[in-house]
């Protein structure tokens, strides 16, 4: 943001003052101006004097006066000094994944279909972070490691699908991993990383992998990373659609019983400083994203300051100018007498 600003008040005062200079001058019987060379621009004649000299004399003190009153250019910028947040997905693959118990437009859609634009929309809220993507099924694999290119992260969430992993639910590899993708030695402080978190992202419970859910949740305690769980899908019996293995056709749907492991995911949140959401419709999903972004946000802090760029010389040089070529018109060498 920019604004020209005058240092000097008498600038007004000088500017008034030339209409009475003016009017003092043609109430004497000699015509002057009253600057020190102005007693030369007079000369006895028969013919009309010039006026261009007074009118030169006249612009260049204008000129002078509004150099004076010192007229600068002021711009006000920031220099914003806060670093955004490192965060880790850890999205769940496994089998159970493609429940079809959410809804969009009226048609049914599985669990990851239900996440994945609200993953992205949250990734888009938040241009300042670098984020990372895990997944998790049988095993726990980093799809994307840290990254500020939000547009090939999208791209690669756009190319998740369920069966990617072998079939399983290791929802502590998937953790672990994550905490391993967030080791950055320059951001941490006393053994505690320093604008981190994990979301975890899973509809079962626990049933493969080596590493414990809640000996990861410990790992991450110990490093100050707070974890957000969300748990995903209804509660009781739910339809999964089954395909025909040649065609990869949907033939129909079974009922499979959900088995959400609640507990260790409100565990999880808990002991680290997150926490859980429980999700069974497309809303609270995009509420549960909503209050993560709230909750971990960072107020960026911005230093101030002015940065003003002298605008004097402009009125100054042409004001100088002008004086000068009146005073070189007004010579009597440069002037055609009338003859006498």
């Amino acid at each position: 943001m920019s604004h020209l600003t005058l240092h000097d008040p008498l600038w007004l005062l000088a500017f008034a003052a030339l209409p009475f200079i003016a009017w003092l001058r043609g109430r004497r019987s000699v015509p002057v101006l009253l600057v020190p060379f102005a007693a030369a621009w007079y000369r006895p004649s028969l013919a009309a004097p010039s006026r261009w000299p007074v009118a030169l004399a006249f612009a260049g003190l204008a000129l002078l006066i509004a150099a004076l009153a010192r007229p600068q250019k002021v711009e006000d910028k920031r220099e914003v000094r806060s670093e955004g947040y490192d965060i880790m997905l850890a999205i769940d693959l496994s089998t159970s994944m493609r429940a079809e118990d959410f809804e969009r437009d009226g048609e049914r859609i599985n669990r990851l279909q239900a996440i994945k634009p609200v993953i992205q929309a949250f990734i888009e809220r938040r241009p300042a972070d670098r984020i990372g993507i895990v997944l998790f099924a049988g095993r726990a694999y980093t799809m994307a490691p840290l990254t500020f290119d939000h547009d090939w992260l999208a791209r690669q969430l756009s190319r998740v699908r369920i069966g990617m992993i072998e079939d399983g639910t290791a929802i502590g590899d998937g953790l672990g991993v994550s905490l391993t993708r967030l080791e950055q030695a320059k951001r941490d402080r006393a053994g505690k990383r320093i604008g981190a978190f994990v979301v975890v992202m899973t509809d079962g419970a626990n049933n493969r992998g080596s590493l414990a859910p809640k000996d990861a949740a410990e790992i991450a305690k110990s490093r100050g990373i707070p974890v957000y769980t969300i748990g995903s899908g209804k509660d009781g019996y739910v339809p999964v659609p089954m395909y025909d293995e040649a065609t990869n056709r949907k033939t129909g749907y079974r009922r499979m019983l959900s088995d959400l492991d609640e507990t260790a995911l409100r565990e999880i949140a808990e002991v680290t400083g997150g926490k859980f959401f429980r999700v069974a419709d497309t809303d609270t999903i995009e509420s549960a994203f909503k209050a993560i972004d709230r909750a971990q946000k960072i107020e960026f802090q911005a230093k101030s300051f002015l940065v003003t760029t002298e605008l004097f010389w402009w009125p100054a040089v042409p004001g100088l100018l002008a004086l000068a070529t009146a005073a070189v018109v007004a010579r009597p060498l440069l002037r055609k007498e009338a003859p006498v």
